[in-house]
Parts: C-alpha cells; sequence; structure tokens
C-alpha cells in the first residue's frame, strides 16, 4: 500500500507540474494540438509518449545521479560550464513565470470572486509559504488533491462533449498547416514544458529511494498528463472553428454548464496556477540554497517577496521575449535527454 500510495503520488505531482494555467484556460490545447485537425489526435499520443519515457528517464536520472537542484541535471547534460549558464537562464524563466502565476492568482480573485485583487496575491503567498515551507512532500500533497479535481473536471467536458452534434470533429477536421508544423508542435510542447517541470520533477527524482516508485509514477503521470490532453482536445475540437476566437477557450464552454461545473473550474484553474506557482518558486530556492549561505525559509520569504514587488510592476512583455530563446533551449534540452544512456 505504502508503494502504491508512493507511485500515485509522483504521478499525481507530475501530472499537476506539468498542467498549468495555460492548459485550464484551453488556449495552450488549442495552439499546439487542436488549430491542426484530425492530425492532432497522433500528435497528442506522440506527446504522450515522449511525456512518460523523457519523465521517467529525468527522474531516474536524479536519483541516480542524487541532484539536489535541476542545475545538476542541467551540468550533467550539457557540461559544467554550459549547464551553469542555462541554470542561470532558466532561473530567470521561472522567476518570470512565478510572477505571472501569481499575478493570475489575483485575477481570478478579483475577476471571479470579486474581491480585491491584493487579497488575492497576499493569499495566494500566504499558502504558498505554508506548503513550501513544508518541502517537497507537502508540494506532492497538494498535487495529490487538485489533480484529482482536474481529472474529475476533464470527465464532466468529455460527458458534455460526448452528446453534441460535432463530437466527431477530433477525427475528421482538417487543416491548412504544414505537416512540418504539425508535427514539431508535439516536440516543442513536450520539451518546454518537461524542462520547466524539472524544477520538481528533480528533486522528487533524488528524495524517492525506490526507483521502481519513480518508473511507475512517471508512466502513470505520463499518461495521466495524455488523457488531460486527450480529452480538452476532444472537448474543444466539438466547438470549432468558433472556438478558436476566445482568449478562454474552455471557459466559453463551462458556462453552458450550470454553476457547480462553473465553481469547479475556477478551482481547477486557481489550483493549476497555485501548483505552478509553488513548482517554480520550490525550484528556484533549491537552485539558490546552492549558491547562497542564506536560511532556505529565508530565502523562501524573500523570493515570494520579490515576486510580490514584480507582479505589481509587470514582467510579460520580458517574458515574452524570453520564450522563444527559452522553447530552443528546451529542445536542445530535450534532444540531449533523448540521447543521453543514463539511467534508462
Amino acid at each position: 500500500m505504502r508503494t502504491g500510495s508512493q507511485i500515485v503520488r509522483v504521478a499525481f505531482t507530475y501530472i499537476g507540474t506539468v498542467v498549468g494555467a495555460g492548459f485550464a484556460s484551453g488556449q495552450e490545447i488549442l495552439q499546439f494540438f487542436t488549430r491542426y485537425g484530425w492530425m492532432a489526435t497522433l500528435t497528442i499520443a506522440l506527446s504522450c509518449l515522449l511525456f512518460v519515457w523523457i519523465g521517467i528517464k529525468l527522474m531516474l536520472m536524479a536519483h541516480d545521479l542524487k541532484a539536489t537542484s535541476y542545475e545538476d541535471l542541467n551540468k550533467a547534460l550539457f557540461g559544467k560550464k554550459m549547464g551553469n549558464w542555462i541554470s542561470l537562464f532558466m532561473m530567470i524563466v521561472l522567476f518570470g513565470i512565478t510572477t505571472v502565476m501569481l499575478a493570475g492568482g489575483g485575477t481570478v480573485f478579483e475577476e471571479q470572486l470579486h474581491l480585491n485583487y491584493q487579497t488575492g496575491l497576499l493569499v495566494t503567498l500566504l499558502l504558498a509559504y505554508l506548503v513550501l515551507a513544508r518541502g517537497i512532500g507537502a508540494i506532492m500533497t497538494v498535487n495529490s488533491i487538485i489533480v484529482p479535481i482536474m481529472l474529475l473536471f476533464s470527465s464532466v467536458i468529455v460527458i458534455y462533449t460526448w452528446h453534441l452534434p460535432g463530437a466527431g470533429n477530433w477525427l475528421r477536421i482538417t487543416t491548412d498547416y504544414s505537416i512540418g508544423k504539425i508535427w514539431f508542435a508535439p516536440f516543442l510542447y513536450t520539451a518546454f514544458n518537461l524542462a520547466m517541470a524539472q524544477a520538481v520533477l528533480v528533486p522528487v527524482g533524488a528524495s524517492i529511494q525506490n526507483r521502481a516508485d519513480l518508473y511507475w509514477g512517471g508512466l502513470l503521470g505520463g499518461a495521466g498528463i495524455g488523457l488531460l490532453l486527450l480529452s480538452a482536445h476532444y472537448a474543444l475540437s466539438a466547438q470549432m472553428p468558433g472556438i478558436a476566437q476566445y482568449e478562454i477557450p474552455m471557459g466559453n464552454i463551462i458556462t453552458r454548464l450550470g454553476s457547480v461545473p462553473q465553481f469547479t473550474y475556477l478551482i481547477v484553474i486557481y489550483g493549476e496556477i497555485f501548483t505552478t506557482f509553488i513548482a517554480n518558486a520550490y525550484g528556484l530556492s533549491v537552485q539558490l540554497q546552492q549558491r547562497s549561505k542564506l536560511h532556505p525559509k529565508v530565502l523562501l520569504i524573500n523570493i515570494l517577496g520579490l515576486s510580490y514587488v514584480v507582479s505589481l510592476i509587470g514582467f510579460k512583455v520580458l517574458l515574452s521575449a524570453l520564450y522563444p530563446l527559452f522553447g530552443v533551449v528546451s529542445i536542445a534540452w530535450l534532444v540531449l535527454m533523448v540521447w543521453r544512456n543514463r539511467a534508462l
């Protein structure tokens, strides 16, 4: 039972770390998969295989290396000097996404709960500190609560879509996009998400003693991500092409389902913002602990405080400029993970 529970915790942490707010809104799935028509079903299958394979490999490598943070893994992949620079660049991107997620938490409070924006920021910061101060185990526990709600929400969406006239669109919609662009999308999507997820998956791999738990947890987690991708694609395809005009396409679907699904969706959106926020903040704190002599809790307070200040100023413009470069780094990272013989 303990082994089974550990496997599920690893799987849920994997899913919760990868599945972010962009996923919950539907915009991420729309941009990387659904707009490419029926072939997106095949590219989702490819993405799922990559999440299973590379996710397992990543955690097992972290386990074998006894890696403290993702910097140790990057040094093993890129070499000491280049790995150090890659890790510094990742730290900037991680911090940028952290501030955007914090701002997103404030927006949920303001727009959905009709509370003060500052209240949303402070509640998110307080909850994050309470979780992060307890380490990787607490992060795994939070994901073990939020991910089942995500899975329940996805099931409701699939059941609703099943009875729509466009339910079969996921197998028949055509597209004008080139084959190259369609088949590059799953590699870019997987590379970007796994490169970010290593901030948590490396400590998870290092903290779990039983390699078999990491293997089966990675298998279950990767398959779960694939199923969530497919269910969202199935629902969005049924509403194409009209759904593509909305900034939050999934939100447009939910408004038709009544108050209970809307409330569940609100929990999912905030939950995915929160899990991304704590994952990135934790990855930052672990890496900075290797570079400073500050007490972990003091370091954590500084990270959360700075993210609060920057979230008020805004980081989106800089982050949008960094994203294309991070996409290139992520693809290089994925290639090295594929060709690396260690652990698998």
